[in-house]
């Protein structure tokens, strides 16, 4: 059930009958010469509406800006503060809250938003309003995106392209992918790097960097030309399972399970 897509009287009916609601997050940012600056939230979008359709829970309308400032210096990449965005997200769930939710899944498709998605979390459960869980979806399948791919990377890389190249094949620039590759760096390469003013990894324990244009040329890392949508298929049909089996997971639980312990 897509909540933007509902008569109110029909979402009545559903509140009262379940607790439990789907929020697909992501972000518009750059994603390489290669991919939509929607990458992440058409991902998230599309995980989170393949979920609620398998099993009848609620999805929301998705949020398709995030927390991406480390990509500002390529061209139309949106963004919110940290701050904000952890206020928004935390608003707009208790906004559920009043119409009966008490369990929340926020599907996830942007690193940049996992540190703040659990914060709100954690926010909402020290006060008892709701459980509401991050969850990431190549986090939740990391054996099988290790299998598919030689040089994978975090950012713009063969996993994300796959997804893409699934759901919205007519979105991708296939003719670039070897730019994208040529052009960007492979994760080794940053993790491995020594400081020179341009590229910089890991500098005696430290995070020597903080925006995505410090390390790659393109914004993007891994080699992209093993991207194909049968990979991506794979990828979505094993994310798809994993979030349905959580939905289930949270679903199931007792009230009383889902609030905090007293104290010792």
């Amino acid at each position: 059930m897509y909540l933007a897509d509902e008569a109110w009287p029909d979402l009545e009916a559903y509140f009262e009958a379940e607790s439990l609601a789907i929020v697909p997050l992501g972000s518009t940012e750059q994603h390489g010469p290669h991919l939509p600056e929607g990458t992440d939230h058409l991902i998230a979008e599309g995980l989170a509406r393949e979920a609620a359709d398998r099993t009848g829970y609620l999805c929301t309308p998705t949020i398709n800006i995030g927390v991406s400032p480390h990509h500002k210096q390529f061209p139309g990449t949106m963004w919110v503060d940290a701050p904000q965005f952890r206020d928004y997200v935390e608003s707009f769930t208790r906004n559920l809250t009043y119409h009966g939710i008490d369990r929340v899944v926020y599907v996830n498709a942007h690193g940049g938003n996992i540190e703040h998605l659990q914060e709100v979390g954690r926010r909402l459960y020290d006060d008892e309003t709701a459980f509401a869980v991050e969850w990431m979806w190549d986090e939740s399948i990391p054996d099988l995106v290790d299998d598919l791919f030689e040089h994978n990377g975090p950012h713009g890389g063969p996993k994300e392209t796959a997804m893409i190249q699934h759901l919205h094949p007519d979105l991708v620039h296939d003719d670039r992918l070897d730019e994208a590759r040529d052009g960007g760096v492979l994760m080794e390469e940053v993790e491995n790097a020594e400081p020179d003013g341009r590229r910089r990894g890991m500098v005696h324990g430290a995070r020597a960097f903080y925006d995505a244009a410090d390390n790659t040329d393109n914004g993007v890392l891994g080699d992209q030309t093993d991207a194909t949508a049968e990979k991506g298929a794979q990828l979505f049909e094993a994310a798809s399972d994993q979030l349905v089996q959580l939905c289930e997971w949270l679903a199931a639980r007792s009230p009383e399970e889902l609030r905090p312990k007293p104290h010792v």
